[in-house]
């Protein structure tokens, strides 16, 4: 049989197939090969009435995310507060970038809209990134919508109501939530498992909170591609291989100058580039040192 993994748990993977669930174990043959099977991975597995079954095959996966551990994603729902903890443009460029690099579909979702005085600023920032392309909703009905026919992963550092959504969007599912601690400015950990449900007519995953983002883009080509605005100007650049830093004739500090790209991203752009250049230079030295 095939079906779709929707929840990993203890070494157990549940496999949905025509609408029932079946629980199966991984054979000892992916563990030999260095294979993990994970939740949204097609595979072909048996199974028998009233017995466990076992997973035979994982299938070619579309994408997938270490962190959390979830393949063949349609999109994520990008998860940021206003307040407590406060709007982070830096954080929220670093899920974008990811996804990017991921091919998976972000959106944008500001949670505790009401904990702001005035509004205007966080409108502007959507505008911002609207324009750029990315859906960029504050409100759940602006979010339910893009649910629909989608596999949906929902992803935010910790202590932004992650949980506290997903419980007014599906209450059936009783997810726990922890408050904000006051001395540390981030929530406690409070998710154990990954999932997916049925609701509001697609699939969704609630994932582990976690207040640092494990970063994948690893070369300065892949940054710039990764950058949906910086990726359109840099055709207009004199050299293939312009960094938009230092080199002249470059097509996306022009845009940069003309308004085109938001100085904020194009800062931000700057900081994962120097990022990823001091990690290859520390790469560079451990392997001489050997």
């Amino acid at each position: 049989m095939q079906g779709r993994i929707i929840k990993a748990l203890a070494g157990f993977y549940y496999v949905e197939c025509q609408g029932q669930v079946y629980q199966t174990r991984a054979r000892g043959k992916f563990r030999k090969k260095g294979q993990t099977p994970y939740v949204g991975d097609f595979v072909d597995f048996t199974a028998e009435d009233n017995s466990e079954g076992y997973i035979l095959k994982i299938h070619e996966r579309q994408n997938s995310l270490v962190r959390p551990p979830i393949v063949n994603i349609d999109q994520a729902v990008v998860i940021m507060s206003a307040k407590e903890p406060d709007f982070n443009a830096n954080l929220l460029d670093r899920f974008l970038v990811l996804l990017e690099h991921k091919g998976i579909q972000p959106v944008v979702y500001i949670s505790k809209m009401d904990l702001l005085e005035n509004p205007v600023e966080m409108e502007t920032i959507a505008d911002r990134y609207q324009a750029i392309g990315y859906d960029f909703v504050t409100s759940q009905e602006m979010l339910l919508p893009l649910l629909k026919d989608k596999v949906t992963v929902f992803m935010g550092q910790t202590g932004v109501g992650k949980s506290t959504l997903l419980n007014s969007i599906a209450p059936e599912l009783a997810l726990e939530t922890g408050e904000i601690s006051d001395s540390l400015g981030r929530g406690r950990h409070t998710t154990r498992a990954v999932s997916f449900y049925n609701v509001h007519g697609g699939k969704i995953a609630d994932t582990p909170g976690f207040s640092s983002l494990d970063y994948e883009v690893k070369t300065a080509e892949d940054l710039s591609e990764s950058f949906p605005e910086i990726r359109k100007a840099s055709h207009f650049c004199k050299f293939r291989s312009c960094s938009h830093t230092h080199e002249p004739a470059c097509g996306v500090k022009e845009a940069l100058k003309e308004g085109d790209i938001w100085q904020s991203r194009y800062d931000n752009y700057l900081q994962f580039l120097s990022e990823i250049e001091n990690r290859r230079e520390t790469y560079l030295k451990v392997i001489k040192r050997k």
